[in-house]
């Protein structure tokens, strides 16, 4: 256990020191800070605007720095010859890559965490409304679970392809899995579709993951959508995400294995 952890703490520094990822916590520091500017553009009532455009900058931005900050993390150490340093130590390569995605989550936690206490301060000393503010803390922390699910799948995608295409290929999937995934799941349950589709459409929402089911945006925002149970739909997703993480960290660290580095 000891060389994961000190593979994470290394990866945490090293993640709070690239600037891009500075760049874009900045950015949507910003953007959480000019937010309530916004709320009088709109007819509807301004803190339901304030609600859902803070929630989609903290989900547009921790998904921009989820994907960057593990496309290039296994790929940089291979570059620069550092991995060998480190695998010449008594470190197995699960070790290694199990390091490196802890690491991940942990930088996207901390970052996650300055975004969530601006809403909180936003709400609360702009808004005058704290309880508002601590409510959207139950959606930041479902976006939470989202990212690093999101994290999981780059993790395991940069163990065979190239950072750009990772970078592509995880957003891609992110978008189907949140926007698409509803149209698959309809579309398999249609009676009147044709068995090739349904068979498709089925494969397609059973191999991707359901990142649809951590937006609680519409709860928060439009208070009369009900969910009949709350605790148990979160307990639920969380479950959910968790298995999908161990499958893909699993399938990263079999292909890293078999990997010449």
């Amino acid at each position: 256990m000891r060389p994961i952890i000190a593979i994470a703490k290394a990866t945490v520094g090293e993640a709070i020191r690239r600037r891009v990822l500075l760049i874009i916590l900045f950015v949507a520091t910003i953007l959480l800070f000019v937010a309530p500017l916004l709320g009088v553009l709109s007819a509807r009532q301004e803190k339901t605007v304030l609600t859902g455009f803070v929630l989609g900058i903290v989900q547009l931005s921790s998904a921009v720095i989820a994907i960057t900050l593990t496309v290039y993390m296994l790929p940089n150490e291979i570059e620069r010859r550092t991995i060998y340093t480190i695998l010449s130590k008594p470190v197995q390569r699960f070790q290694f890559l199990m390091g490196k995605y802890l690491g991940a989550v942990s930088a996207l936690a901390l970052m996650m965490g300055l975004m969530a206490c601006v809403t909180i301060l936003e709400f609360g000393v702009m808004q005058h409304d704290w309880a508002k503010g601590i409510e959207l803390l139950q959606g930041i922390g479902m976006f939470f679970v989202q990212m690093s699910l999101l994290a999981s799948v780059a993790m395991c995608l940069s163990t065979f392809v190239a950072p750009l295409v990772n970078f592509f290929l995880s957003g891609g999937i992110y978008l189907i899995g949140t926007l698409g995934y509803a149209f698959f799941d309809s579309f398999n349950k249609n009676p009147n579709a044709p068995a090739f589709s349904k068979g498709l459409a089925w494969f397609v929402s059973t191999i991707l993951p359901n990142f649809a089911s951590y937006n609680v945006q519409n709860k928060l925002i439009n208070p009369e959508t009900v969910i009949q149970n709350q605790f148990a739909y979160a307990v639920n997703a969380v479950v959910y995400g968790l298995f999908y993480i161990v499958i893909m960290l699993i399938a990263g660290m079999l292909i890293f294995d078999r990997r010449e580095v």
